[in-house]
């Protein structure tokens, strides 16, 4: 279903979960969460279900509280429970690690985080590091996915940042609405969706962010693809993977990503790219000595 607002259409239940209070961005989670549940996950039998995942009754039994408070926090019609209850709900619906720690973070439980400034200086020592980092492609994501610095083999591996306008250089927004970068991702579908986790990780942190809403409302208006993942609330933090990249000359690099955290902003990240096999290895070196030949 979709709203057609001054020449932008909405999707119903998109940018306004950026925007509701707490409560029901809790129940939001908690019903996302118990649909993937399948009863045999938790040793209950199959039966004859209407709908997807656990049963309210079950999921209460499981987490020791009544059926009743169960159905109102679902609701949104109650305030965040204790941590306890919310360990409780954790165990009950299998929630791993990064699930447990957004699930607190909607509760108001995880530590108070500052509204953040809108400038996000990369520090010198990284800005230093980048150029030296000359046969491996890395670049730094600020708050929301922003790309805010990059080395030169990373732009040559996935697009030209320098080419992208400062204010529509963003990792989310190139994944979901560049084709050019689209193309250089043959696992696309994987890629796209880890993104959709990651940002409702930073969204939990500054959920009324208007940058953040204004973000959600294009890639909602411009990606059937986003509006699908985002209303499943899955959710993860920015760690660690592998990613192929179709390059139109040296063909696919397999590519171990690794994310570091920078010391001086909690909200930065250097991403770098190193092969992951040889023959990614040789290809991405051939990308590197053609980037560095001199111009004639």
């Amino acid at each position: 279903m979709t709203t057609q607002v001054t020449g932008t259409v909405w999707h119903s239940g998109l940018v306004n979960s950026a925007t509701k209070d707490a409560r029901q961005r809790l129940a939001a989670f908690l019903r996302a969460r118990r649909s993937e549940v399948s009863p045999s996950q938790v040793g209950l039998p199959e039966g004859a279900r209407r709908v997807p995942g656990l049963r309210r009754e079950e999921v209460a039994h499981r987490a020791g509280i009544s059926v009743d408070y169960y159905t109102r926090l679902e609701q949104g019609r109650l305030p965040a429970p204790s941590g306890g209850v919310l360990d409780s709900l954790a165990h009950a619906l299998l929630l791993g690690p990064d699930e447990r720690d957004y699930l607190r973070k909607l509760a108001d439980l995880a530590p108070a985080r500052r509204r953040p400034s809108r400038s996000q200086p990369v520090p010198e020592a990284v800005q230093a590091l980048l150029p030296d980092l000359g046969s491996t492609p890395a670049f730094v994501l600020g708050r929301f996915m922003n790309v805010l610095a990059w080395n030169p083999l990373a732009a040559e591996l996935l697009i030209d940042f320098a080419q992208v306008a400062e204010a529509r250089r963003n990792y989310l927004r190139l994944i979901f609405l560049d084709p050019r970068v689209r193309e250089r991702l043959p696992d696309w579908d994987q890629a796209a969706g880890e993104c959709v986790a990651y940002l409702r990780m930073d969204a939990a942190r500054y959920p009324n962010d208007s940058r953040l809403e204004a973000l959600l409302a294009e890639l909602g208006d411009g990606s059937r693809e986003f509006h699908h993942w985002w209303t499943t609330h899955q959710v993860a933090s920015k760690a660690f993977g592998i990613k192929r990249v179709r390059h139109p000359e040296a063909g696919d690099i397999r590519l171990h990503w690794q994310v570091l955290n920078i010391a001086q902003d909690p909200d930065q990240c250097l991403v770098v790219l190193a092969p992951a096999d040889q023959e990614s290895r040789s290809r991405l070196a051939t990308l590197h000595t053609t980037r560095d030949r001199p111009v004639t």
